[in-house]
């Protein structure tokens, strides 16, 4: 189930999407996430599928190990849908107690599923086509007219960059504790829902102290190389936009507009 989590994962693979500028990633992922909460209607989402599938075949990344992705939300999924099926009013379908389906609640439902899975999926792309470095840089000039009013753009950049770094490196220290407790009697698996929470609690303080632990020793190694935040710091690879990139940047407002378009006419 741990291994099922791609998000943070970076899939080193030569594609189109791989050698796109990461600021043209982050304002396409932008793009296609507001995208998704202005689409209401099954054609507007027929689009974003489109969009989807095209970004997914030019990226190269095998449509089994993106979609392994979607295990890790199967339960959030199953919680929203359930309560949008039930609990919205409207034209029943038939009722069980206190309990009501309405088929505004089955449409409801069914646009959310969808909007939660396509919004894992397109946030799964950037992450995996965009390395842990790129990200960073591309998060810093993108965001760098906020340093005008405070805001430290760099530090903000490194730390997001580094949680992401660090979610596949805590799934694989969690896997190797629950192993490892696993060879010594525990149960993960049995009992219900409460038990199973309760069997996770001796898990979480080793992979607290692990978090800890890793989070220290990079400190100390920032710290030892003189680290000091972005100020006058010059870039090995300096981002610079090519003409694919621009030319991606006109794909996106196409997207946005056909979207907008099907969203006020039908």
């Amino acid at each position: 189930m741990l291994r099922d989590i791609t998000l943070g994962q970076y899939y080193p693979v030569d594609s189109v999407l791989h050698r796109l500028d990461p600021r043209t990633k982050l304002f396409g992922t932008l793009v296609y996430i507001v995208s998704l909460f202005i689409a209401d209607n099954l054609f507007a989402y027929a689009a974003a599928a489109l969009f989807l599938v095209t970004a997914i075949y030019m990226s190269k990344v095998p449509v089994k190990f993106m979609v392994r992705g979607l295990k890790s939300i199967v339960f959030l999924l199953l919680i929203s849908v359930s309560f949008n099926l039930f609990l919205t009013p409207g034209t029943p379908i038939f009722k069980i107690g206190f309990l009501q389906m309405t088929w505004e609640g089955l449409k409801f439902a069914s646009f959310m599923a969808v909007r939660l899975i396509f919004l894992v999926l397109g946030s799964t792309i950037l992450t995996l086509t965009t390395t842990p470095n790129q990200l960073t840089d591309g998060l810093e000039k993108s965001l760098g007219f906020l340093k005008k009013v405070g805001v430290p753009v760099h530090e903000v950049s490194m730390m997001m960059s580094i949680a992401l770094r660090f979610i596949p490196i805590l799934i694989e220290e969690t896997d190797k504790i629950m192993k490892a407790q696993m060879a010594r009697g525990a149960d993960f698996e049995s009992g219900n829902l409460i038990q199973k929470a309760k069997a996770m609690v001796p898990l979480l303080v080793p992979l607290f102290i692990s978090a800890f632990r890793r989070a220290t020793d990079l400190a100390m190694a920032m710290e030892a190389r003189c680290y000091r935040g972005g100020d006058g710091r010059t870039k090995m690879k300096p981002l610079t936009y090519a003409r694919r990139d621009r030319l991606t940047y006109l794909v996106y407002l196409m997207y946005a507009a056909v979207v907008i378009l099907l969203k006020v006419l039908l």
